[in-house]
């Protein structure tokens, strides 16, 4: 690729789309468990307040879910439009693996979103809370292939050269890739963060307007509970995944660790402003050796730095990511997984004995409403730009798969998608805090007998949205 304007617009583009489109599936993908678990409840105890809980968080997942839905098509066709070039490389096993995700999740998803959605006054109640389930089932069967062609597109396994074309070997070996695991558990991890998060954000900003909300404060509590069980395993998963990248993409970790030279006994870079010119750490503040111990478990341990994959000399091949963006985006991640695990804590002892939520927590976890989202961002940005220069490491660089695109016509198009997607995300957060803010409503004639006694029939509740 001899255009590095064309790339830079074209990878723009594309970033721009999946890390807009990121956003739903990663609330939705846990979103759909609590659903499954507020329905429960109220088929359990036909208490009416469970069934407000659960039409209004009904609203927002079938809100996200459409999001996520529209961003997905339009994020598809740029595999044809300004990425020719991996698809013809790589598409015997791409191709599938997103057919599989089409096949086993989204059909399963749009099934059974209809009767969660609609049925609840036209089927039983069992037959609904399995509705409920299937939809659930199906993010994480979507989650599962999706993450299985990305972490193969980091951690390539199970391809063979068949007549000068990739194809797939080993399916096994292609689909639980050496990163999958790690990856796959990351992910669903933050889903649930994400998840919990919004739940209670969400439900904080109802009870700044209605302390008396009973049903908000439930939710509330759920969400607290949910994220005080779910950050700490998420900090150890992370380490995990940390421990394995550095086995199978070390440049990626010397950018997140701004290590320029390898070394044994490598610092840890609390901050600084990386200088690519001067290959240096500009005001550097680092702990001695620690950056060692945490990746090799020994005081001395070697670690690469950005010099064995872009050598300094004139004219070698670099095959390093970009400094600076990685990271910084590593140590955004940290500091809001770090702040929404002590917030989560703090939340749960101070309301482990009931009591009613103060004012200063609620602002704090409305404040902390889509602090998933962001550090969901910032750990793509991890991943992602720290796999430059490849698309597929050591098979397919990113300069080798863009397609030939007038610049302008590019630059329109991102300009256009910027200006839409702004809109789209402003108009979204404006109907789910409204939701929100509007609360629970309790549903007519839901107190009376008839109406308990009918949460576990097809008896009519009204429709759910």
């Amino acid at each position: 690729m001899d255009n590095p304007d064309l790339l830079l617009l074209a990878r723009s583009q594309f970033g721009l789309n999946i890390g807009f489109h990121i956003l739903f599936p990663t609330l939705t993908i846990a979103l759909a468990w609590f659903l499954l678990y507020f329905r429960v409840r109220y088929a359990k105890s036909g208490d009416a307040a469970w069934l407000a809980t659960y039409k209004l968080w009904v609203k927002i997942f079938a809100l996200t879910f459409a999001m996520g839905v529209v961003t997905g098509i339009t994020m598809s066709f740029q595999f044809g439009t300004n990425w020719p070039g991996f698809m013809k490389q790589v598409g015997n096993i791409a191709g599938p693996l997103l057919a599989f995700e089409v096949l086993t999740a989204f059909f399963l998803e749009a099934t059974f979103l209809g009767v969660m959605l609609f049925g609840m006054n036209r089927v039983p109640a069992w037959m609904h809370i399995g509705a409920t389930l299937l939809v659930a089932v199906g993010t994480l069967f979507s989650a599962f292939w999706i993450l299985a062609l990305n972490s193969w597109m980091h951690t390539p396994a199970g391809q063979v050269m068949a007549d000068g074309v990739l194809i797939a070997g080993d399916w096994l070996k292609v689909i639980f890739n050496p990163s999958f695991p790690y990856r796959m558990t990351h992910m669903l991890l933050a889903s649930g963060l994400t998840a919990s998060f919004v739940v209670a954000g969400l439900s904080a900003w109802r009870l700044l307007h209605a302390p008396a909300d009973t049903s908000a404060l439930r939710t509330l509590r759920t969400g607290v509970v949910i994220a005080a069980v779910i950050a700490p395993l998420q900090i150890f998963a992370g380490d995990m995944h940390g421990l394995n990248t550095l086995e199978h993409q070390p440049a990626k970790i010397a950018a997140m660790e701004a290590l320029w030279n390898t070394q044994r006994g490598a610092p840890l870079v609390l901050f600084a402003i990386p200088n690519a010119e001067t290959r240096r750490n500009d005001y550097a503040v680092e702990i001695p050796k620690v950056a060692s111990l945490i990746l090799t478990h020994d005081l001395n341990g070697e670690v690469k730095g950005i010099d064995a994959f872009a050598p300094p000399a004139p004219g070698a091949e670099h095959l390093a990511p970009p400094v600076a963006p990685v990271f910084f985006s590593f140590r955004l991640m940290l500091a809001l997984g770090v702040s929404m695990l002590a917030l989560a804590w703090i939340a749960v002892w101070v309301l482990r004995k009931g009591a009613a939520p103060p004012r200063w927590l609620l602002w704090s976890l409305a404040g902390f409403t889509f602090s998933g989202w962001a550090a969901t961002l910032a750990g793509w940005i991890v991943t992602e730009i720290g796999r430059q220069p490849w698309l597929v490491t050591g098979i397919l660089k990113t300069s080798q798969a863009v397609g030939r695109i007038p610049e302008a016509q590019l630059g329109a198009s991102l300009t256009g998608y910027v200006l839409v997607y702004a809109l789209m995300l402003a108009a979204y957060m404006v109907v789910i805090t409204h939701l929100a803010g509007k609360g629970a409503l309790p549903v007519k004639g839901s107190g009376t007998p008839h109406a308990v006694s009918s949460a576990h029939g097809s008896s009519a509740h009204g429709a759910v949205l």
